[in-house]
């Protein structure tokens, strides 16, 4: 009982500093909205600077911790004014990339000058033994709870009670707001920056003497700090001291009864992180005043010579290298591998995934076994590597389904470090006796000798083929059904799901096509030596290969193999050494820095750039041969590279059919639909039916709950209860998705469009029916066919055919309207929702809006919803019309019935009002 109690003290001290660092996490998320992943770095730096003025320079202890909390100060308030502030308009992924990027420097920059060994500091907290209710304790321990205690009751009262902690909230909630009250943003953000990095500076120089003073020990009290931060919801600073205290209280229990389980104490804190992420189901806000513009994308196409070109001079290159030369083309290739994982996942999924290295370690600990202790040939072993991994990459992927951004990257880092530490770490299974790792020997492939011992050349040639065969499966998938998919969810999941895209399978699909390729490049990693050694796979290298990702174009299939150069041990950093000897040192430092340049300047990273010199050089090249070939080498070329500009076959622009295809008929039955939003009733018992070509209309005031009903009856709320049949099938229970492909399409009133895509890849994405097999046919051929005739149908109608090749960003307002009706349409839907498509229109354009709803109903056999607060259009166009008052039905009827209805007149304005009155009011 004495040992729990112990162990249990013990584990309060260690947890009050998980809750010092936690709450410098939360006072930078408060104060800006971004998560800091730069954190433990940050409190690294502090701490190293306090140990070099103390041991090298004779300063006084307490004038040195000084400046070592000044020291992280000031890189906080630095990281916020030149990395944070200018990416304000970025994507929230070049936000975490931001923070990524600093981390990245500080770490090169502290082992350049310190190395990664663990330096022994001396404890200057009062360190006796005292006894507490018989258990024996270090007095340090006590002095950490007594300052977390402290520390965490003064934030508290700092933000409940003084004008700099109501500015914060204020600037939180609405910077536009704020501003108008006299708060800047920025000197909030910048004063909480260095305020949560004071704290990381402090944290950092009072674990040392637990823990030790090392550049990856300080850094990896970040997943520590991340969990008990979520137990306090990034906003409570006495729930994260609880948190963080519980945390070292079990990781101190378990080492002490525990022990025989290697990292199921350092495994907690991830444990914390996905219990809560996976728990609440959804992503923290990450605030801002401007639309999110994601990372740009390429197309996938591939130039056919070229890459032969590129291919025979690689291996001419690697045949005539010596073997150092070979090694650095190995290492170039393999961790291109591991970036166009990341490409798969994240570019074109966008799913924030932290994983690559712990899922490249997971195919090199399968493929080690399958061949040390099975005896499988090289080419078993890589197959059964990927296709193993496969599954784990799919476990890594069961967060996303509920979770996503910042929350993903959080957990998936969580996972891979927890994978890191209990296996990879774990003797007992990444070892063969007398061996460094896992003995798998020299290697042969169809028996000849490819061993990267003694043949590097031979090895690297491999890596190159194996390299780019993986590379044309990813740009097969973004040309196909199922890249499209992939980068509908990317866009925006509530469109996809609307359009009957499964949002799961696509995620899944992402993460794991993305493992194989991790896999592939792990089995490489490992297999070139006769020993897989896991020392290779550290988890935290994940962060710098993302980092790589977007230097290179985390969209864009030229980006791997300049990206990857930036890292040491490569080409790069070779030829570094040719220019200037030892610049190979400093690479991980120069690619952070060029990381953050390239955030700054250009976020969509390398293959952006070439992907606009090719498109140039095309058109130079067209210019020259003159008008006669314009047309097919213009198609030959932008259908070869993989720059930004999509090409739509010809086939898929034929005239459309002058026919309207009527869709199968079946009506929509809703009864006593209920919405409720905690204690508010957003719809109240809510009954109506939509008839196959009919069209009725949905009014009400602001607020009256319309939105909501539409919502409810498609599948995208929670917190509805009633019943909804289509046809005879009732729907109730059915997934948004599933929904969709039944035949209950809707538009949505802000759009929604897939940004990233052009006219046709959306109305592509809302037609594509892709069957079972797509998701493998699609990794060697992908999938095409002419757009279906309804679609040309659609496009005809809503006067898209010029626009078909066109971003979505380039159209007009108008245009963008009907190209979200016309994508809703193309589903083939039996019932169409339209929540306020006129909304923002002309009066013209409403005229003709309302044109087209009544021919979708007469000439398509359509039954539609209209949404609208443009009385006029919905009297003219609706065969019956149901009115809406705080969330209850007060009249159904026709047009002419709701005109005159005392109850709609008697809501709105009294029953002496005119009925010209009531229309205004609705």
């Amino acid at each position: 009982m004495d040992d729990i109690l112990r162990f249990a003290l013990l584990g309060l001290g260690l947890g009050a500093l998980y809750a010092l660092t936690a709450h410098g996490i939360v006072l930078v998320y408060r104060g800006s909205g971004v998560l800091n992943f730069a954190h433990g770095a940050i409190g690294m730096a502090g701490a190293y600077v306090q140990w070099e003025l103390a041991v090298n320079h004779g300063v006084p202890y307490w004038p040195a911790v000084a400046c070592g909390v000044l020291g992280s100060t000031v890189l906080g308030v630095l990281t916020h004014l030149l990395v944070i502030r200018p990416l304000r308009r970025a994507s929230s992924l070049a936000r975490l990339v931001g923070t990524l990027a600093v981390f990245i420097v500080l770490t090169a920059v502290a082992v350049k000058r310190y190395g990664d060994s663990v330096q022994l500091v001396p404890a200057k907290l009062p360190s006796g033994l005292v006894e507490i209710a018989g258990a024996t304790v270090s007095e340090d321990r006590i002095w950490l709870l007594g300052i977390a205690v402290v520390v965490t009751a003064a934030l508290h009262a700092l933000y409940k009670r003084t004008l700099f902690g109501l500015g914060t909230t204020a600037v939180a909630e609405n910077q536009g707001a704020a501003a108008s009250l006299g708060w800047s943003a920025d000197l909030i953000a910048a004063a909480n920056w260095g305020l949560g990095s004071a704290l990381a500076g402090l944290t950092g120089i009072l674990i040392v003497p637990v823990i030790g003073l090392s550049v990856t020990g300080l850094t990896t009290l970040l997943l520590s700090a991340l969990a008990a931060a979520l137990v306090g919801r990034f906003s409570s600073f006495p729930v994260t001291l609880a948190g963080g205290l519980v945390i070292g209280v079990v990781q101190s229990e378990l080492t002490r009864f525990g022990s025989d389980v290697t990292g199921l104490a350092a495994s907690v804190p991830f444990l914390v992180i996905a219990l809560m992420l996976v728990a609440r189901g959804r992503a923290l806000p990450l605030r801002g005043t401007f639309l999110e513009r994601l990372p740009a994308l390429g197309t996938g196409r591939v130039r056919p010579v070229p890459l032969a070109l590129a291919v025979v001079t690689g291996l001419l290159l690697i045949g005539l290298s010596s073997p150092l030369w070979a090694d650095a083309i190995t290492n170039t290739l393999v961790l291109s591998l591991i970036i166009l994982s990341i490409i798969v996942v994240t570019g074109y999924a966008g799913q924030v995934s932290l994983a690559a290295y712990a899922l490249a370690g997971t195919g090199a600990f399968i493929a080690g076994h399958a061949a040390a202790d099975w005896g499988w040939p090289f080419e078993l072993a890589l197959l059964a590597g990927v296709l193993g991994t496969v599954p784990i990459g799919l476990l890594f992927a069961l967060p996303a389904v509920r979770t996503r951004g910042v929350n993903l990257a959080i957990i998936t880092l969580g996972l891979g470090t927890t994978l890191e530490t209990m296996v990879f770490q774990n003797t007992d299974l990444s070892t063969t006796p007398g061996s460094d790792g896992i003995a798998v020997g020299k290697q042969t492939l169809f028996g000849i000798d490819i061993s990267g011992v003694d043949h590097p050349q031979r090895y690297a040639a491999v890596v190159l083929v194996m390299f780019v065969a993986a590379t044309l499966v990813v740009a097969n998938v973004r040309r196909s059904r199922t890249g499209r998919r992939l980068i509908a969810v990317r866009a925006n999941e509530r469109a996809a799901a609307a359009l009957g895209i499964d949002v799961r399978a696509a995620k899944l699909y992402a993460f794991g096509l993305s493992a194989a390729i991790a896999a592939l490049a792990g089995v490489l990693t490992g297999f070139r030596s006769t020993s897989v050694v896991f020392a290779d796979f550290a988890s935290f290298e994940s962060i710098t290969a993302l980092g790589l990702a977007v230097i290179g174009g985390v969209g864009f299939l030229v980006g791997p193999l300049f990206a990857a150069t930036f890292a040491a041990g490569t080409v790069g950093a070779r030829f570094g050494d040719l220019v200037l000897p030892g610049l190979s040192e400093w690479m991980p430092l120069i690619g952070g820095i060029i990381l953050v340049l390239t955030l700054v300047g250009n976020q969509d990273g390398i293959g952006r750039e070439l992907g606009k010199q090719a498109s140039a050089a095309e058109r130079r090249l067209l210019s020259k041969r003159g008008p006669k070939h314009a047309g097919v080498a213009q198609g030959s070329a932008e259908a070869a590279t993989d720059g930004d500009e999509p090409v739509a076959p010809d086939e898929h622009h034929a005239a459309p059919s002058q026919t309207a295809r009527r869709t199968p008929g079946l009506p929509l039955h809703v009864r006593d639909l209920t919405v409720r939003y905690g204690g508010v009733v957003a719809v109240d018992g809510l009954s109506f039916d939509i008839e196959p070509g009919r069209v009725v209309g949905l009014i009400g005031p602001n607020g009256a709950g319309k939105t909501s009903a539409i919502d409810a009856v498609t599948g995208f709320t929670r917190a509805a209860s009633g019943s909804v049949r289509l046809g005879d099938r009732d729907v109730t229970r059915v997934p948004v998705h599933r929904r969709a492909g039944a035949g209950l399409s809707r538009s949505f009133q802000s759009l929604e469009l897939f940004e990233d895509m052009s006219v046709l890849d959306n109305l592509y994405a809302a037609c594509d029916r892709p069957g079972p097999w797509a998701y493998l046919k699609d990794l060697v051929r992908p999938g095409s066919r002419p757009l279906p005739a309804h679609v040309l149908v659609a496009i005809r109608e809503f006067g898209l055919e010029s626009a078909l090749d066109r971003p979505v960003g380039d159209l007009s307002y108008g245009e963008r309207r009907l190209l979200a009706i016309a994508r809703a349409v193309a589903t083939s839907p039996c019932v169409l929702l339209l929540d306020e498509p006129a909304a923002g229109l002309s009066d013209d354009e409403s005229r003709e809006l309302a044109h087209l709803v009544r021919r979708l109903a007469e000439d398509w056999g359509m039954g539609v919803l209209l949404v609208e607060h443009d009385v006029d259009m919905v009297m003219s166009v609706c065969d019956e019309v149901v009115v809406l008052d705080f969330g209850r039905r007060i009249c159904v009827g026709t047009p002419e019935e709701v005109r005159g209805d005392p109850a709609v007149r008697a809501a709105y304005l009294g029953d002496l009002a005119p009925e010209e009155a009531v229309e205004g009011a609705l």
